[in-house]
């Protein structure tokens, strides 16, 4: 297909997109207003995700669920603004995603993320962070499963960033399974910089749990983590320290 045809579809493709993505998360916004319980929240955006991605022709296929315990800590790389409706789509509900404190910021998204009972963390702020740390480690001893991305961030550089260690420190102590997730095809369809998806399919790939115990620090058990996802997501290493 000629450049200018592809460009010109991609447009049309991204415009139906953004319709697809406004037509179902505007009525679901109004029934979080009311729906009550947690659970219930989170069963409906579950929902809502899962449709938006369908009906954009990009379903996402989830490889390898008899992996996942929804006891467990879940960390997945971080290529796209995509990822937590990604994730949020694939996994089972009383999942709590962990996301740095500035989203609470972001109009919609903000209110969004609390009503879905996500935990917020200053990674700038010591204190802030310890106190993070306690809550995190009180859920997951709880048996409650938490999702990281412990890149923190993202951006149009393509690869694997450095891990952050707080998912890793809260499945040590908390000495429950910690499993790596891949998400492939999040970046090309939506990468950082762009305001348009691209049409691609999505799957997330949930590889076999990891068991703190045979690690003797949380250096060790996210280096693990860190190559589980990295034999999947066909990208470069971009932490420094683990290359050399």
């Amino acid at each position: 297909m000629p450049a200018s045809f592809r460009t010109i579809a991609h447009l049309i493709y991204g415009g139906y997109s953004v319709a697809v993505f406004a037509a179902i998360i505007c009525p679901t916004l109004l029934l979080l207003i009311f729906a009550p319980g947690l659970p219930r929240r989170r069963r409906l955006a579950k929902y809502a995700a899962a449709s938006i991605f369908r009906f954009i022709g990009s379903p996402v296929e989830l490889r390898g669920a008899n992996h996942l315990d929804p006891k467990a800590v879940v960390v997945a790389n971080h290529g796209s603004y995509l990822d937590g409706a990604i994730l949020t789509a694939a996994l089972p509900e009383n999942f709590t995603f962990v996301i740095k404190k500035e989203m609470q910021s972001v109009p919609l998204a903000g209110w969004l993320l609390r009503r879905l009972g996500s935990e917020f963390v200053n990674r700038e702020n010591h204190q802030e962070r310890t106190r993070a740390a306690r809550r995190l480690l009180r859920a997951a001893e709880a048996r409650n499963g938490l999702v990281f991305f412990p890149e923190g961030t993202f951006d149009e550089q393509v690869g694997l960033k450095r891990f952050r260690p707080g998912a890793f420190r809260a499945a040590r102590r908390a000495n429950v399974p910690l499993i790596p997730v891949a998400i492939r095809g999040a970046r090309h369809k939506l990468p950082g910089g762009r305001l348009l998806p691209r049409p691609g399919p999505i799957c997330v790939e949930v590889t076999p749990q990891l068991n703190c115990a045979d690690y003797p620090d949380a250096t060790s058990l996210a280096a693990a983590a860190r190559q589980a996802i990295l034999a999947v997501i066909d990208e470069p290493d971009l932490d420094v320290r683990v290359q050399t």
